[in-house]
Order: C-alpha cells, then sequence, then structure tokens
C-alpha cells in the first residue's frame, strides 16, 4: 500500500502577532511539507476566548501571506467546530473513558495538580470533563528530531481536562480531533509542545484515530532563558522585510546561509529553500538570544 500524501500543518493561537519562534515553526512545517511534495495547512486555533486578542487571527494570516507562506486550503478554525469536539467528548463518555469532575484546583493543590481522584466536596453546576487514564501503559515514541521519548501519563499527568469548567474545550482534544479530520501526517512545531505529544497520542488511541509522524523543532528562548514568546513581548515580525526574517529563521533551523544569497523575493528565496533544504542539519536546542537579538528586522517601537 503507499503511504497516505504528506499533510503538515502551522496551528497558531490568536494571542497576538507572530514572532520569529512563530516563524520558525511555520517555516520548519513549511519545508517539511514542500520537500515531500505535500500540502501545508493552517489552523486558526481559537478557543480560548479570555486569551485572545481582537484582531490577531486576521493580523497573523496576513503575516504568512507577506513571507509567502500561504496555506494550501483556507484556513480552519476552532472557534467554529464545537459541534466535532461535543461529537468526540460524547463517544469517550459513552465509553466510560471520561468523566465530570467537580474538582477545584485548590481541590488538587495537595497533589500539585494532578487529579487521580476526585476529591471536591462541592459539586459544581458546570463540572469539567477529564479523561480517565488509570490504567493506561506508559506512552512511547520516536520524535523524528528529539529522539525517543516516554511518558507514564497516569503518574506524570493525572486525568486531564478535555472540557474545562468555564466552558472552553481543551486544546488537547481540540487538537486531536482537527489533526485527524485534517488528515494530517506528520505534525512540525516548538518543543514546548513536546511534552503534550503522549496525551495526545492516548487521546487518538482511545478515539480509534490515527497518530500523525511527530518533529519538535528547538525553542527560541531569550538571554534569561525563557522561551520567546508573546508573553514576554516579543517583537512582531516585521511584514516589510520579510527575508530579513526568513534568512535568520534559516540558520536557526541549521541550515547553510550561502546557498540562498542573492534573492530578492519571498516567492524566490522560498522556492530555492525548499531545494536546498536538509532535515539532518536541523539543530535539537537553540542557544538563548541576546537582548537585542532581532532589531534589525523586527517593527520599529
Amino acid at each position: 500500500m503507499n503511504p497516505r500524501p504528506y499533510i503538515g500543518r502551522f496551528a497558531p493561537s490568536p494571542t497576538g502577532p507572530l514572532h520569529m519562534g512563530s516563524l520558525l515553526a511555520a517555516l520548519g512545517s513549511w519545508l517539511r511539507a514542500r520537500q515531500a511534495g505535500g500540502r501545508w495547512l493552517v489552523r486558526i486555533e481559537d478557543i480560548d476566548p479570555p486569551r485572545e486578542i481582537p484582531g490577531a487571527a486576521d493580523a497573523q494570516l496576513r503575516t504568512l501571506h507577506a513571507f509567502g507562506l500561504v496555506p494550501d486550503e483556507p484556513p480552519v478554525w476552532q472557534s467554529r467546530r464545537s459541534a466535532h469536539y461535543q461529537e468526540a467528548l460524547e463517544l469517550l463518555l459513552q465509553q466510560g473513558k471520561a468523566f465530570a469532575c467537580h474538582c477545584s484546583r485548590m481541590d488538587l493543590a495537595a497533589s500539585n495538580g494532578i487529579h487521580r481522584r476526585c476529591v471536591s466536596r462541592h459539586r459544581r453546576a458546570n463540572p469539567a470533563i477529564r479523561l480517565r487514564v488509570a490504567g493506561q501503559p506508559p506512552i512511547t515514541f520516536t520524535d523524528l528530531l528529539q529522539g525517543p521519548q516516554r511518558q507514564d501519563v497516569a503518574a506524570d499527568v493525572g486525568d486531564f481536562v478535555l472540557r474545562r469548567a468555564d466552558g472552553p474545550w481543551a486544546y488537547q482534544l481540540a487538537v486531536v480531533v482537527d489533526d485527524a479530520a485534517q488528515g494530517i501526517t506528520e505534525v512540525v512545531r516548538g518543543a514546548d509542545l513536546l511534552d503534550s505529544t503522549p496525551r495526545q497520542i492516548l487521546l487518538q488511541r482511545m478515539l480509534g484515530l490515527p497518530s500523525p509522524g511527530w518533529l519538535h523543532l528547538p525553542l527560541v528562548c531569550a538571554a534569561d532563558g525563557r522561551k520567546l514568546s508573546k508573553s514576554l513581548a516579543a517583537m512582531p515580525l516585521d511584514e516589510r522585510d520579510p527575508l530579513s526574517a526568513l534568512a535568520l529563521a534559516w540558520q536557526w533551523l541549521g541550515q547553510d546561509p550561502t546557498c540562498l544569497d542573492g534573492l530578492s523575493t519571498p516567492a524566490a528565496w522560498l522556492h530555492q529553500a525548499t531545494a536546498a533544504f536538509d532535515p539532518d542539519r536541523l539543530p535539537r536546542t537553540l542557544p538563548p538570544l541576546a537582548a537585542t537579538h532581532n532589531e534589525t528586522f523586527m517593527d520599529s517601537p
């Protein structure tokens, strides 16, 4: 049998503008898809309204287009897919694999937030729904960049949330349902999500869904070693100068910068980068950045 055609994706949350860490993940996933002759999709993970910034998703899509990173299908918006998450949740509930939980964070403080049994003395009008993980064997998989991985979800994570008590869908359930619906064959994303992968594999197995391949790229970290993120006020990408940012992201992906000299448009740059991209050069980690890491190609104050 022929393998499934390659389908990759980039899935930002609309909590702010794209920055260099975002570009690293977007470019890495785009290059993997293009070099495999496959498709590249974009999914807007807008299921956490309190954290979202109005207009951020549209701004992210404009930035991707300015950088030549155009998806092969219209973007999928998670906020419009609640019925699909509800269907998966009902299946898990019917099979006894998920349960209503009335515990609060304070209730679980004594166990460091890990839920192994319900300890709440009070019932909530709208309880959270958790996945029942007791008795599940440890999850093992091999990340294509970070190598062999193992996690005992029951011991290390406990019964994790599928739908929050305040209403929103949990990331773990939504991402699993959507990866399956879009036919994603390989997930390329930042290594900050490596720890979430075993939970997603467990959910995929419980729902009878296929598991994609996994490749977790190194994180872009600030000088203090923390992840470069919107919460650290990372400077947004400058749509007026995409080539400078693309060139730096290319170097952070461990690639030879000299092979892309002299290219004047994002389209030409990406065409040449597709042919030159060498996955064997991808680094597992990146050194922390200096405080002025990207002043030359980020937006001015």
